[in-house]
């Protein structure tokens, strides 16, 4: 058979296989949005079901087979020849995982995310624990199946992005580290920023409409996605054209829809714009979780906690809520989204404390799979890193160990991507700044096409072609550096809190 008919075999196959998986995803999306209460026990067993089919045809003998064949043609286009490349990495690793674990790891996680939003209501980690501790177990197996070298922390860890590990993370966090801790003394004596002016009542429908306002504007295509409210906002792809964000909205306070928004906006963005031409293939999938996260957190941080970007829309804030802003200029709504303030909610914490609530999480996911805690520690732990690296008290399981979403999903080796996403966003930033010096004006005057453009052309289209440093060196010109993201954040505070 030909490399062309191989390929088209291959091809055909991947997509089944995608539909397969998309077909779970959808399913996933609604359990978290709109599944009613008595539905979780069956859900849990379609997505049980639709994961391991998945994972099935994906494994078989006849697939290595086709793999490897194809992955020894030469006459293969250099997109053909990467994508099979990146499959036959998938096939082997993926081998390595019995079907049987797949389906039990799927049934896990459905029960471990309903008691995770019961432990919630009941403000009680006990209510989460065993759950937790059944995904923890499997997650533990899961390393030692897929092998790894110096710790198991790192099996889990390539899931997200590949090739990262626990001496890569700690050395980027050890670098980090004291020049945050040094811009938060500077800032601890300056004049505090008042930002009481967020916390007032603002309509629900009234915040929703000014959030898919926002989504328009950086580019979201409502034709080819749609918004919801979940409990922790989200967004989740079946394809480019069908892109889903989830926010959530408390009426008393501003910024709680208004950054899930932009955050899941960057997500939805990278996702409608890889290549639908390779649908099913890993071409037409993100790069890594790093450079995932830098797209949420440049148009969060970088463009929608900028000053340029609410010269243009803070008048039209203002008409949507005349008496909560009637007294507030620009500038001082500027000074207050961007407030320093160690905090208990990390989807909530400003661009510097942000970074302490990761590396948290960090290092207690480290711990857990290494053996070194089990979860019964957890909320003392985390209790403890809080008082130690933000200096404040934990009042409550809800506002504490309980508040994200990826431990019931099984998420282990996911939270350094946060920080990782972060840097990386800084640095890109400053790649298109240095290519387009009138970059602030257009923000100013609501066109943010530049920055999309530039995203889709150097980011996007890639998919799964380059490691996140490759990428990060071909569109930057060097491989990841903090560098950036502490010039970014110094000139950003220097204005708020020194001038």
């Amino acid at each position: 058979m030909s490399a062309a008919d191989l390929y088209a075999t291959y091809k055909t196959k991947m997509q089944k296989i995608a539909d397969v998986k998309y077909a779970a995803a959808v399913l996933q999306w609604d359990q978290e949005t709109y599944l009613p209460t008595k539905g979780n026990d069956f859900r849990g067993r379609q997505l049980a079901t639709l994961t391991e089919i998945a994972h099935e045809q994906f494994t078989t003998e006849t697939m290595g087979a086709l793999l490897n064949e194809l992955n020894s043609k030469e006459d293969l286009s250099y997109s053909e020849k990467r994508n099979v490349q990146l499959s036959l990495y998938d096939y082997n690793r993926n081998k390595k995982i019995p079907g049987n674990f797949v389906r039990k790891m799927s049934e896990a996680v459905t029960t471990s995310f309903h008691a995770w939003l019961k432990a919630r209501n009941d403000n009680s980690f006990a209510t989460f624990q065993q759950p937790l501790h059944k995904i923890i177990e499997l997650k533990k197996q899961e390393a030692d199946m897929l092998g790894y070298e110096h710790h198991p922390y790192n099996a889990l860890m390539n899931d997200y992005d590949k090739g990262l590990t626990v001496a890569t993370v700690d050395s980027i966090f050890s670098n980090l580290k004291p020049q945050l801790l040094t811009l938060l003394t500077s800032i601890k004596n300056k004049p505090s920023v008042d930002n009481s002016f967020l916390y007032q009542h603002f309509d629900k429908d009234s915040q929703w409409k000014f959030g898919i306002q926002m989504l328009k504007q950086i580019g979201f295509d409502f034709d080819a996605g749609r918004q919801d409210i979940s409990v922790h906002p989200f967004t989740t792809s079946f394809n480019n054209q069908d892109v889903r964000v989830t926010t959530k909205v408390d009426e008393n306070d501003f910024g709680s829809m208004t950054w899930s928004c932009m955050h899941e906006g960057g997500h939805a963005l990278y996702e409608q714009g890889l290549p639908a031409k390779q649908y099913g293939l890993p071409l037409s999938e993100y790069c890594s979780l790093s450079i995932h996260e830098s797209q949420s957190r440049l148009w969060e941080n970088c463009v929608g906690r900028g000053l340029p970007f609410w010269q243009h829309n803070f008048t039209g804030l203002k008409t949507l809520f005349p008496d909560q802003f009637k007294n507030i200029s620009v500038d001082t709504f500027y000074k207050g989204i961007n407030k320093v303030q160690p905090s208990l909610i990390r989807t909530e914490a400003d661009e510097l404390t942000y970074h302490f609530h990761v590396i948290i999480r960090y290092e207690i996911e480290k711990m857990l799979i290494d053996g070194s805690i089990t979860t019964k520690d957890i909320p003392a732990y985390w209790n403890e890193l809080y008082q130690q690296y933000l200096g404040i008290s934990v009042p409550d399981d809800k506002r504490g160990c309980l508040q994200d979403i990826h431990w019931s999903h099984g998420s282990f080796g996911y939270f350094a991507t946060y920080s990782l996403g972060s840097i990386v966003a800084a640095q890109l930033y400053a790649a298109i700044e240095k290519q387009n010096g009138s970059l602030n004006k257009e923000i100013i005057e609501g066109n943010t096409r530049t920055i999309l453009n530039w995203l889709r052309k150097n980011i996007h289209q890639h998919g799964r072609q380059f490691t996140s440093q490759e990428l990060c060196t071909k569109v930057t010109g060097e491989p990841l550096n903090t560098k950036y993201f502490i010039t970014y954040v110094t000139k950003k505070y220097d204005h708020i809190y020194i001038s």
